[in-house]
């Protein structure tokens, strides 16, 4: 049989073989280049493949082998039951994050359910996964998305026409620059920032940190720079009564509920715990 010639179940195997790790990332690559779902894959496993597919699938096989991420080769990730693009200028959505919005959801259905119209902001926003998934889960939210990188923004607002979340805006600027410009606050602010050690970069997985940004990963010497930014701002951006949420990373929760704890004394500061058992979430509640 030659190279050309193979049927898909075979070229599975073959990945398989190749890639030499547990996972689904052939069956992703090759769902990718036949147009279809799991299900379709399955049914067409005793099919040849065709020889054009073939090979731009062995590429992207090749390419993930030297440490490129599935997500960036196929230029999609699922995210809360959406399809979000994804290319190199942004983060790849991790799962964790779908908590936070799960809370912060919860947040808002307590403390406003009976205002009309909530003024979120989502700040350092990637592809948009946060504020676009809290706009379309939360109607009554208007969101505005922020970034520093032009490209980032560039993906993030495909994916909000794409998911026909009219209810965000996008800004460039550093941290909450721009909106403090405009004497904007707001109800909610929502932030996954970069939060790694930089002296941890190096050590990070290859599909990481060699393909995903640096700036989306950074956040110093200790971790907590973009932290201490936006809090030491955050008087100047929230109305009366807000809800603070950040994503931070294991092990920071003390670190970062204290330094709210330092601005806010009265507030309502909280560490919630992923489905890892992880500290992945800080909270705190100003002004009820």
């Amino acid at each position: 049989m030659s190279k050309t010639d193979w049927r898909i179940i075979e070229a599975l195997q073959w990945a398989s073989s190749f890639l030499n790790k547990a996972g689904n990332a052939h069956e992703l690559l090759l769902q990718h280049h036949l147009g279809c779902d799991r299900t379709g894959l399955l049914l067409q496993l005793r099919d040849n493949c065709p020889p054009s597919v073939l090979a731009a699938f062995k590429e992207h096989v090749h390419l993930h082998k030297q440490g490129v991420p599935v997500q960036y080769l196929i230029g999609e990730e699922q995210f809360y039951g959406r399809s979000f693009l994804v290319n190199e200028a942004v983060l790849i959505p991790r799962p964790e994050t779908e908590e936070l919005i799960q809370l912060i959801l919860k947040k808002i259905n307590n403390r406003f359910a009976n205002k009309q119209t909530i003024a979120s902001v989502d700040v350092g926003t990637g592809s948009g996964v946060i504020a676009i998934t809290l706009a379309l889960e939360e109607q009554k939210t208007e969101v505005t998305a922020i970034d520093l990188s032009a490209e980032a923004l560039a993906v993030a607002s495909k994916n909000a026409k794409r998911l026909q979340a009219c209810n965000v805006s996008f800004l460039q600027g550093d941290l909450f620059e721009p909106v403090i410009t405009t004497s904007q606050r707001f109800d909610v602010i929502v932030s996954n920032p970069p939060y790694i050690e930089s002296e941890e970069i190096a050590a990070l997985d290859i599909g990481v940190r060699e393909h995903e940004p640096l700036s989306a990963l950074d956040g110093g010497a200790d971790g907590y720079n973009f932290y201490r930014r936006m809090i030491k701002s955050l008087q100047k951006v929230m109305r009366e009564q807000v809800i603070v949420g950040f994503e931070v990373g294991v092990g920071q929760s003390n670190t970062v509920a204290d330094l709210l704890r330092s601005e806010f004394p009265t507030a309502l500061i909280e560490t919630t715990y992923d489905i890892n058992q992880k500290d992945r979430i800080v909270t705190a509640e100003i002004g009820f």
